[in-house]
């Protein structure tokens, strides 16, 4: 199969792309840069120039291809629901090549968009509308052209991917702790962060893409965290106290952040290794965090 992959050189779409071409399957990836097409070349890909600001360059990827993995996300926090609105754009764009067809279409989600105050399991939905997380556009619209005919699949991420290269949710941690002096997390940590390594991730792309049900959920889930766990052992490392702190506290510390320290996302992938036959294999969050971060 002939995939086109957006986000091809981001962190997790890099290693979709390799395992989508170990395992026969020829890539399209996007890119954006001179340097981006040069790491897809080496990797062995096909280079498709554009990005997810130019639709028409999206929509001639999705012709050329018997599939799409997108993968690709502006993670700019500053500006997070014109972002989400951006890859709401992409998925309709890619809906309409792939509509009435039996190509496949696998959209990247999170877990943590959820259920609050309870375990998230694949068949729940985020709400969508103006009271909805804005993350939920993208399963809005990944509903919305599965209506129209695409064979539509979302695999919703762990809010930490880890692995070599990370520079989300962990790396943020320990640039905090060097700076505030201590290692924290809120109240008892007791919060559950789902985590999944980068290549169990990959893995698991590709099973949807070659598996995949029509208005399927995968939920790319290893492991479930307390976030105390993490900060205790980030302070181990860095030699740090290891502290806790109020929610009026919290702001402070954590500044933008405390969002995500608070975070309490327990989810199911029980469904996700049943139908899939998937198996997280890789090195698990904190064993990675003590010998590579």
């Amino acid at each position: 199969m002939k995939v086109f992959v957006t986000g091809a050189t981001g962190f997790v779409g890099s290693v979709v792309v390799q395992e989508l071409l170990k395992s026969g399957h020829k890539v399209l990836g996007l890119a954006r840069s001179e340097a981006g097409a040069s790491q897809l070349k080496t990797a062995g890909a096909e280079v498709h120039l554009g990005d997810i600001y130019d639709l028409n360059s999206i929509k001639s990827g999705a012709e050329k291809s018997d599939g799409v993995i997108h993968t690709a996300f502006n993670h700019d926090f500053s500006k997070f629901k014109e972002n989400c609105e951006t890859d709401r754009a992409v998925i309709e764009t890619l809906g309409t090549v792939l509509k009435g067809t039996d190509r496949p279409l696998v959209i990247t989600s999170g877990a943590a968009i959820l259920t609050p105050g309870r375990r998230a399991l694949e068949s729940d939905m985020p709400i969508f509308g103006p009271t909805g997380h804005p993350r939920a556009a993208s399963e809005e619209a990944a509903q919305n052209v599965a209506i129209q005919g695409v064979r539509t699949s979302v695999v919703r991420l762990a809010p930490s991917v880890h692995g070599k290269g990370d520079k989300g949710f962990v790396p943020v941690l320990i640039g905090l702790a060097k700076e505030k002096g201590v290692s924290a997390y809120i109240e008892d940590g007791e919060n559950k962060w789902p985590a999944i390594h980068r290549l169990d991730a990959a893995v698991l792309y590709r099973l949807a893409l070659e598996k995949g049900a029509k208005q399927a959920n995968y939920h790319a889930i290893a492991e479930e965290i307390s976030f105390k766990q993490i900060a205790e052992l980030i302070g181990k490392k860095l030699n740090l106290p290891v502290v806790s702190k109020s929610r009026q506290e919290a702001e402070a510390h954590f500044t933008w952040f405390t969002h995500f320290a608070s975070l309490h996302a327990p989810t199911s992938n029980k469904l996700t290794q049943d139908i899939l036959n998937w198996r997280p294999t890789q090195t698990d969050l904190l064993t990675d965090i003590q010998e590579n971060y």
